[in-house]
């Protein structure tokens, strides 16, 4: 195992992790095309062993990403607590099946099924806009004020998840395990969708992407190593990519609001559409269509 091959990764790690911690995306969505589309063109040295090899590879990387970004968020106190956890009572139990899952579906269905998922995505990022805030309470709804370390505050209607919430949070854990994306995306833009300020909305999708992935990841690597053994889980990319990806985690929430919120979400849907396309087509190329 060459533990030179990879260096390039650790500036590309950073540039990610802090994009991710910006929107709330989960950094495995550019993690996995990266190793799926750009390694094979740098040669076949590059080449990871399998698409679950590269799905994992994507979601520990992350796991370190969003543990770094927490850390920036926990220290600006903008994380719901409370929310977090309605939510990650439904994704956790449900990524960890899509990762029991994913070693048993063809590759080109999770291509495919990433392109899909991104393609959808990118719509739902473009169009999303949180609707005007109104600080009153109802029977049904109570206001939340978190006030954050600048003393900035952000004050909130708390956001009822129903059934629909809750089958949407499910659907993205379970190819959050399966594909390496999913939560995140659902998380942010539900919550925004619902009226939660973006700079929270944010903060609260990394806490709940770092223990879904963190678990999902740990179902992969298991079944990596079962398998092929320990040189199944490529070290030596890790070894760039998680010091990389802790440094963008701290960059990330620092310059959280300094870019317009609708700026960076159609960037990311602009470039979650590019993606789908790469990858569908690398899906169709595997089935021989």
């Amino acid at each position: 195992m060459d533990f030179t091959l990879y260096w390039f990764m650790f500036p590309v790690s950073i540039v990610v992790a802090t994009c991710a911690m910006l929107s709330g995306i989960g950094g495995a969505a550019l993690f996995t095309p990266i190793f799926i589309l750009l390694f094979p063109l740098l040669g076949p040295e590059y080449v990871l062993n399998s698409m679950i090899a590269a799905i994992s590879a994507a979601l520990i990387t992350q796991t370190f990403g969003f543990f770094s970004g927490f850390i920036g968020y926990y220290r600006r106190k903008l994380i719901d607590y409370a929310l977090a956890k309605r939510i990650m009572i439904v994704a956790v139990p449900v990524a960890v099946a899509g990762a029991l899952v994913a070693s048993l579906v063809h590759e080109s269905v999770l291509l495919a099924s990433y392109a899909v998922l991104v393609a959808v995505l990118a719509v739902v990022m473009w169009r999303n806009r949180p609707p005007a805030h109104t600080h009153s309470g109802t029977r049904d709804h109570v206001t939340r004020t978190i006030i954050d370390s600048n003393g900035h505050d952000y004050t909130y209607l708390v956001p009822r998840l129903g059934p629909r919430s809750f089958a949407l949070t499910g659907i993205g854990a379970f190819l959050t395990g399966m594909v390496s994306v999913g939560i995140g995306e659902v998380t942010i833009s539900k919550l925004t969708r619902k009226g939660v300020p973006v700079a929270v909305a944010a903060a609260t999708s990394v806490l709940v992407v770092i223990v879904t992935v963190a678990f999902a990841s740990t179902t992969l690597v298991v079944q990596l190593i079962k398998e092929g053994g320990w040189t199944a889980v490529p070290w030596n990319l890790l070894l760039y990519d998680i010091p990389g990806v802790l440094i963008g985690g701290q960059i990330g929430p620092r310059l959280q609001g300094k870019i317009a919120p609708h700026i960076m979400r159609r960037a990311i849907a602009v470039l979650f559409i590019l993606l789908a396309i790469a990858m569908l087509s690398v899906a169709v190329k595997k089935l021989g269509i």
